[in-house]
């Protein structure tokens, strides 16, 4: 979501006062909606200039290296190629204006504020295991983390020390699409520590879900309970269902989803709908 959300708020400052698209100020307006870049090119096929001057995009490729979404969160590859963007100047002014301190439009408000069509494309994203475990030192990620886990195991979660504490995640990517999954938890009134480990294959279903494929979960190096497994594998898949975005306006199809031994990489199609748009 928030990844979706820079590009398309950069896409929109494309267009400068004069009413012209031009590379760089196409990608300087990305540029700043990253916390931190380390390399970023931004081409932008331009219509004729009467029709630039009316919103219309031919498309913009995207390639970027080391994109830092927050000081935590890094990217190590993205690639984005649009579709023919068309934009409501009128509205995107509007859209401009200064909203009051501590309120935020939402996605399907800022798309509905800006585009007069979808706005559609491919994206290929690369995520290195390395990332992934940095981003899991920060604290907000790991209360993310103990946040989700709760939602997804649901009653299951009962098996798990009361008001526990998520330490020392990592993940190691494995060959043939599988990963595993370390934590230590604690809980308030209990000193001693649960190593859990979660091992398991990802498989894609219908370019829509990810489904964990025969997980095996063992705290302090003994299997657990199968409810809890069997918790764990369909709140998992669950979660990782793309239709869950659909009524935020976000239409995403995965087309390919590998992981190595050190990298994540995927490529998907992804679709913003305004609201006032027919699907």
């Amino acid at each position: 979501m928030e990844l979706i959300t820079i590009l398309l708020s950069g896409l929109l400052a494309f267009v400068s006062p004069a009413g012209l698209v031009i590379d760089t100020v196409a990608e300087g307006a990305i540029r700043s909606r990253f916390d931190k870049v380390e390399q970023l090119q931004v081409r932008v096929d331009n219509a004729p200039s009467y029709q630039v001057a009316q919103g219309k995009v031919d498309r913009v490729r995207l390639a970027g290296r080391g994109l830092w979404l927050t000081p935590e969160v890094r990217i190590d590859q993205l690639e984005v190629e649009t579709d023919p963007v068309a934009l409501d100047l009128k509205r995107l002014r509007q859209s401009g204006e200064k909203q009051p301190k501590g309120k935020r439009r939402s996605l399907t408000d800022t798309i509905a504020g800006i585009s007069k069509d979808p706005v559609q494309g491919a994206v290929h994203l690369v995520i290195t295991e390395k990332d992934i475990n940095q981003a899991l030192k920060s604290p907000k990620v790991a209360q993310r983390l103990q946040e989700l886990a709760r939602r997804s195991l649901g009653s299951a979660a009962a098996f798990l020390p009361e008001d526990y504490q998520i330490l020392n995640p990592k993940v190691d990517f494995l060959a043939d699409n599988r990963l595993r999954f370390q934590v230590d938890l604690q809980g308030q009134e209990n000193t001693d520590k649960l190593a859990v480990n979660i091992e398991s294959g990802l498989g894609l279903v219908s370019g829509r879900q990810l489904q964990l494929i025969a997980p095996v979960v063992t705290v302090n190096g003994n299997p657990v309970p199968p409810q809890f497994v069997s918790a764990l594998t369909s709140g998992a898949s669950s979660r990782l269902d793309l239709r869950n975005l659909e009524d935020t306006g976000i239409i995403a199809r995965l087309l390919q989803f590998k992981i190595d031994s050190d990298r994540l990489e995927l490529a998907a199609f992804v679709r913003l709908q305004p609201p006032n748009t027919s699907k």
